[in-house]
């Protein structure tokens, strides 16, 4: 007599702990896209840059992985509320898939870590020899050189079979007229240092929300099996 009342108050607990799971990782998502959105107005001065520069590429993953995680974060949030099997399944699908192509991601990024800098630096260059055709790609290179302070990808020689043996002004302090020595650090590196230096904590905000994800993957598993106990005891 008494099975049916533990099951539902099982049931009741589960879903009120997803709920705030949920609305937990629905506001990450948030907070991740707001990061992302912040990153994409702060390098806006040289968004016709290639996407494989540090801060370009940050900001545009944070604002996939922000979007993705505020719409499955609404989704758990409504399955918690309605109760259905199916929407809780599909949300377990999709929490599932996304907990896997983060995992692979994190995986890929620290095995393959050094050629895919290689690759990014490679596009660079390449992107570097259209900066006197481009208006916009050579307001962008300028932008990020005066910014960091920097000179060219790797090296400041990179702009010397660009520009003839000679470095564009914005390797130099404002206001120079001709630029010989030009700044002694890459841009690369430079930007990849300041994108640590300022990231760092939304690293650590992320590393919450996976244990979040986790948590929101049990909590979900347990709701639809209390919903099959429960719909069992009512048949």
């Amino acid at each position: 007599m008494l099975r049916m009342p533990v099951s539902q108050g099982c049931l009741c607990v589960v879903k009120y702990l997803m709920f705030v799971f949920n609305l937990i990782f629905w506001l990450g998502g948030c907070g991740l896209f707001g990061v992302g959105v912040w990153l994409s107005f702060t390098q806006s001065e040289f968004s016709s840059l290639p996407l494989s520069f540090p801060s370009l590429s940050a900001a545009n993953l944070l604002l996939v992985a922000g979007g993705i995680t505020m719409i499955t974060g609404f989704l758990g949030c409504l399955g918690a509320l309605k109760e259905q099997r199916c929407l809780l399944f599909t949300f377990f699908l999709i929490l599932l898939l996304l907990v896997l192509t983060e995992v692979t991601l994190v995986l890929v990024i620290h095995i393959f870590h050094d050629q895919l800098d290689s690759k990014a630096q490679k596009d660079l260059k390449e992107d570097m020899k259209m900066y006197e055709s481009d208006p916009g790609l050579k307001n962008s290179w300028d932008n990020v050189q005066k910014m960091f302070k920097c000179c060219g990808v790797t090296n400041k020689t990179d702009w010397y079979n660009v520009l003839q043996g000679k470095l564009p002004l914005s390797c130099c302090s404002v206001g120079t007229q001709t630029c010989v020595e030009g700044w002694t650090e890459p841009c690369y590196q430079k930007a990849r240092k300041w994108l640590i230096k300022n990231i760092t904590s939304v690293l650590v905000f992320g590393v919450c929300i996976g244990v979040v994800q986790i948590l929101a993957l049990v909590f979900s598993m347990l709701m639809y099996c209390q919903i099959l106990s429960v719909e069992k005891h009512l048949d």
